[in-house]
């Protein structure tokens, strides 16, 4: 089930068999696990039996399964596709098909056409042969490819010209949260994923506002469970369209403001939401928003941005690789090593620019944002092809030159490792889940451009005074709610740490506990503030949480 699918019920080949996906579902049950898989219905390969059927003539019967339309033709008399969009890896998104004269749409790949879901029989289609089909199989649930996607404008007219230079234009408003979207969503819920209490991850592109991400999300709406929001990945990239490899930096403020915005726009309603900084679609966070620059500050930033998701409120998701701290392909490797179809259209649209200027912007850009970052092969050890397969063959993509000293069997051995911590904070995040998990989320000094701050605060309240006596509390038996600071250094220099003892609404007589920091260990030093002490300056890239409780920190 890949981006290109032939056949829903199939494992390409290389990969395995329906049979080795049966043993995994089973092998994660019996562990209490839960899987869920990558579920592409906007679109299929064109070697799919639908989509063969569908070009064979007009009048086949899964014709109106995927979008036909009739060409256009200009004042010189030239074939020009139905409208002017530009696809999201460069270029139209219509294919002229010589057999039955017409085009077809495809959002992404000429290879990858788009589903007509205005079809009925093709979204029973969908329904039955693509996700019963694996849910039936003991499949937990489907993270969602291109979910907001599926209504397209039946208009089908031209988008506004934002680029006189070239023939095709940015249109997502033509496709993205269209007219029938929250109807075919809410039908798919119902038909393919409630009968079996399948969980559902929408990715929801182009959805910027939280007025348009609620209505998917929301409980009583019965759509999704939760969804991928993707302003703050986002961020440092051009636009979506054009020159979206042309890098744009951005400040700390502007991220900890999308953080805020998404973290609070479930507060008071039934909609949840979703933590992740790191995907197959985007280069390795670690290199975009920590440190690289010495093996120390990658380490640190390493762990400070694991701090920082594992405390923020939603379900939390990892990425492979994430929690070793693997990085982007090194700053040496030419264009020849990036294999992404977008990254290679965009490359050679800067190229075929005649623009130096562009091509060099266009492959910083790529360096730092490129897909292709994310989709090398992970770094199991120090052996040859990193542990990934065996010597002497050749992977799908180079393996990254710092194998030797990033790899995963390296950091199970050592307790100091990025892997060591992640499982820490980890184990933190579920012992207190009703604070880090379900806590509402209050940013502190917006406008700092080194410190990233927020409060999270649980619906509990800190424990009685009969309790604190029992338990050795200095607190005094005022009721508050639990709450935690997280304070995280997002710099290479000596941070001041805010006053955590007025934040948490401590007065000077209480205690106030550091719960973790990612640069020292429980003996290393004190794990309490008594009295008016005040927090010890923040080192570069370190983070910590305090909070107004007793906890146990022996995790």
């Amino acid at each position: 089930m890949g981006y290109d699918v032939s056949d829903y019920q199939k494992i390409y080949a290389p990969y395995g068999t329906v049979g080795d996906v049966d043993a995994l579902i089973e092998a994660c049950h019996a562990r209490g696990m839960k899987l869920i898989l990558d579920l592409v219905v906007n679109h299929t390969s064109i070697e799919h039996e639908w989509f063969k059927e569908s070009r064979s003539s007009k009048t086949n019967a899964k014709r109106d399964w995927y979008i036909w339309k009739p060409a256009r033709y200009n004042a010189h008399g030239q074939r020009i596709p139905p409208t002017n969009w530009r696809g999201y890896f460069a270029g139209p998104t219509w294919t002229w098909d010589e057999h039955t004269q017409e085009y077809y749409l495809h959002l992404y790949a000429p290879e990858q056409p788009d589903l007509n879901w205005e079809s009925k029989e093709c979204r029973e289609a969908i329904y039955e042969n693509t996700m019963q089909f694996w849910l039936v199989r003991g499949v937990d649930g489907f993270r969602i490819d291109t979910v907001n996607k599926y209504s397209k404008r039946t208009e089908y007219v031209d988008a506004p010209i934002i680029d006189p230079n070239s023939p095709c234009q940015p249109a997502p408003e033509m496709w993205c949260n269209g007219p029938r979207i929250h109807e075919f969503i809410h039908e798919m819920r119902m038909k393919a994923l409630e009968p079996y209490g399948a969980v559902s991850v929408g990715e929801l592109s182009n959805t910027p506002h939280p007025s348009q991400v609620l209505p998917y999300v929301s409980a009583a709406a019965q759509e999704l469970d939760m969804v991928f929001e993707f302003s703050m990945i986002r961020l440092g990239t051009g636009s979506m369209f054009g020159p979206k490899y042309i890098y744009v930096p951005f400040t700390l403020p502007q991220l900890k403001a999308i953080v805020a915005k998404w973290q609070t726009f479930i507060e008071g309603t039934d909609g949840w939401t979703t933590v992740f900084c790191e995907n197959h679609d985007n280069g390795r966070a670690v290199s975009r928003f920590g440190d690289c620059s010495t093996p120390q500050l990658w380490q640190a930033s390493a762990k400070t941005l694991a701090l920082w998701q594992a405390t923020l409120t939603g379900t939390l998701f990892l990425y492979q690789g994430q929690e070793i701290g693997m990085t982007n392909m090194p700053a040496t490797w030419g264009i020849e090593e990036y294999k992404d179809v977008e990254s290679l259209n965009f490359y050679a649209e800067a190229v075929d620019s005649g623009d130096t200027k562009r091509i060099a912007k266009t492959m910083q850009g790529l360096r730092i944002l490129a897909r292709d970052h994310s989709r090398i092969p992970f770094q199991w050890d120090s052996s040859p092809n990193a542990g990934f397969t065996k010597e002497g063959i050749k992977t799908w993509m180079q393996v990254h030159d710092d194998y030797q000293e990033i790899n995963a069997a390296k950091q199970i051995a050592d307790p100091d490792s990025i892997l060591s911590f992640y499982k820490k904070v980890l184990r933190l995040r579920k012992q207190y889940k009703d604070l880090f998990v379900f806590g509402r989320f209050r940013l502190l000094e917006a406008k700092d451009e080194a410190i990233f701050a927020y409060v999270k605060e649980s619906r509990f309240t800190v424990l009685d005074a009969q309790q604190q006596q029992i338990n050795g509390s200095n607190c005094n038996s005022r009721v508050r709610k639990e709450r935690a600071v997280v304070v995280l250094n997002f710099s290479k220099e000596n941070q001041k740490c805010p006053d955590v003892r007025s934040i948490l609404g401590c007065d000077v007589e209480d205690t106030v506990r550091l719960l973790i920091s990612t640069q020292h260990g429980d003996g290393d030093e004190e794990w309490t503030l008594e009295k008016a002490t005040r927090p010890p300056a923040l080192k570069p890239w370190e983070g910590r949480v305090y909070v107004n409780f007793n906890a146990d920190v022996d995790v």
